[in-house]
């Protein structure tokens, strides 16, 4: 079963992207596999309960095809 985050977890989880993807910035620049450092942020970004992001897109995407 999945269980929800509490707020402040997601908050947190949430402000930490923001900071290491600023941080990050500078010198992601200039690499070629920024995308795969940003692509990491924003599964961490999207990560609201303990079910698995590509779990819960997955599950949600499901009603628009259908």
């Amino acid at each position: 079963m999945d269980r929800a985050y509490p707020l402040y977890k997601i908050v947190l989880r949430r402000v930490l992207v923001v900071a290491i993807g600023l941080l990050a910035l500078p010198v992601m620049l200039f690499r070629s596999d920024r995308a795969r450092l940003y692509s990491y942020l924003h599964r961490m970004w999207c990560k609201t309960s303990t079910k698995p992001v590509w779990l819960a897109q997955s599950e949600a995407a499901a009603g628009i095809h259908w």
